[in-house]
């Protein structure tokens, strides 16, 4: 692979007009800056509908697109909007213009996509309208239905409903199907406009050299289309109560674990099925992205198993995945698979060679590297070329705010490290750019020198995670060209004329 870098954005945090970051021109403005700046990436976090706090990790499907992406200004120019309405439902918070409220979001966004969508009924089908409900009927129908009854039961999670629709009974869907029919084509209007308007982009980045890594986390949400539609694939007794959930034991950092209480994969009826229902996964996201990055890649070696019900991670055990199994018969069918294997945290020897069988590159994270030790597998010497280093991901401090938390040993390690005595994140920067990684991506946070208050996540805590967005000016040509710079100082971009 050739050197290569990008910037770590996520679509939410885009600058925009209307509360939250979405496929609007200033998306298309970012990739302008990206191919100024001399960046061929551009990674993003999962695209689908948030639930519970928020968490693109949480996601009511694992195949559908976030409406809150949707560009209302697109829609004003199809003539389905007016701008004095975009206006109306503007959900900015004038006191905090740098973080998204998904209150605000919640009360006005759908009100405005509604008025969207029936003049949309009025107009002419677009051509492609009827082959984008063909080659999505696989979940679009089940993921409509979901949300129309969820809506019509209160919001409530599905464990919840009424027992004919929690499980299923074909005459008790088929009837509310009937009934609700206009609100279930609501929501495949907001798929399709998320689709149409997400191609647009996505094409607009291919044609300036930029490719999308996109992200796929390796469980989907209790409370979610997937996991309604068919629960055999899940650890579900005969009363749709979940086993076991997911998360990650206790260690140094959290003496309970991490309870993500995500259901988790019934692993031997998947492999009885082929995979159908993660190849048909990783098949969607492979149309989505350029390039996916698989979340809690070591899951699938083996996964922290919490009895339902417990109150902590703590009383989990270990058990065994399908390891590349599933990789392997994927592939037969998918042909190549451009992966990245997250592979951070405690690895054992069994996970590191299912890292190294795979092929997939790893990750590298620079903020984990200085801990005092010079035998820290982070530590920029000890890369190999087939891995993707960051200064630090969604899940970690920002440069600026690492630099401020590191205790007295690290930090002169770091010093000695670099050769002089560490103030701006740019040194973090150089390490990652300079590495011997193929490729290097950095948050946009870090270019910009922010600190924690322009945080994405901190893990184990449930609220004001997943807000930060970017203000407009913010990444200025100026950004661009020093970026631009050091990007070919350390050879990810060809030399520029004259040099």
């Amino acid at each position: 692979m050739k050197r290569a870098s990008g910037i770590l954005l996520p679509v939410s945090s885009l600058p925009s007009k209307y509360g939250i970051g979405g496929f609007s021109k200033e998306a298309f403005r970012f990739i302008d800056l990206l191919e100024k700046s001399g960046q061929s990436c551009w990674q993003i976090l999962p695209l689908g509908p948030t639930g519970y706090g928020d968490s693109p990790y949480q996601s009511f499907s694992t195949f559908a697109g976030n409406p809150y992406f949707i560009s209302p200004e697109t829609l004003t120019e199809e003539g389905l909007l007016t701008e004095e309405e975009c206006e109306e439902a503007d959900a900015s918070d004038p006191e905090a213009p740098s973080y998204a409220d998904y209150g605000r979001l919640y009360e006005t966004r759908f009100v405005l996509l509604g008025k969207a969508f029936r003049r949309f009924e009025k107009k002419a089908v677009p051509e492609d309208y009827g082959d984008f409900l063909e080659e999505n009927k696989g979940w679009l129908h089940d993921y409509a239905l979901f949300m129309a009854i969820k809506s019509a039961c209160g919001n409530h999670q599905w464990s919840l409903w009424p027992e004919e629709l929690r499980c299923r009974k074909p005459e008790a869907l088929k009837k509310f199907a009937e009934e609700h029919a206009e609100d279930i084509r609501f929501i495949y209007f907001q798929q399709y406009e998320f689709f149409v308007q997400w191609r647009r982009l996505k094409d607009y980045a291919h044609q300036h050299g930029v490719r999308i890594i996109g992200d796929i986390p390796i469980y989907v949400a209790m409370d979610s289309a997937d996991t309604w539609s068919d629960p055999s694939l899940f650890q579900f007794d005969e009363h749709l109560t979940p086993l076991g959930v997911a998360g990650c034991p206790p260690d140094a950092f959290t003496a309970d674990g991490q309870l993500w209480g995500n259901p988790l994969y019934d692993w031997e009826r998947q492999k009885a099925t082929g995979y159908r229902w993660w190849i048909g996964r990783m098949r969607h996201v492979m149309k989505m992205y350029d390039v996916v990055r698989i979340d809690h890649f070591r899951g699938f070696n083996d996964y922290w198993s919490v009895p339902f019900g417990d109150r902590t991670a703590a009383g989990g055990c270990w058990k065994k995945g399908p390891g590349l199994d599933l990789f392997r018969t994927a592939k037969k069918e998918l042909g190549k698979m451009d992966f990245i294997a997250e592979d951070l945290g405690f690895l054992t020897d069994d996970v590191i060679r299912m890292v190294k069988k795979s092929g997939f590159p790893g990750m590298k994270i620079i903020e984990f590297a200085f801990d005092g030790s010079n035998t820290n597998s982070y530590l920029p010497f000890g890369y190999d070329h087939n891995c993707v280093v960051y200064t630090g991901t969604h899940d970690n401090d920002t440069a600026a705010g690492f630099l401020k938390v590191m205790d007295r040993k690290a930090k002169g390690y770091l010093n000695r490290y670099v050769g002089h005595r560490v103030r701006d994140v740019r040194d973090l920067i150089r390490l990652a750019m300079a590495s011997t990684a193929d490729t290097c991506i950095i948050p946009m946070q870090d270019w910009l020198g922010l600190g924690n208050e322009a945080r994405i996540n901190t893990p184990g805590t449930q609220s004001g995670n997943w807000r930060w967005r970017l203000l407009p000016g913010q990444f200025t040509e100026e950004t661009a060209e020093e970026i631009r710079e050091m990007t070919w100082v350390y050879g990810r971009i060809p030399a520029p004329a004259g040099k």
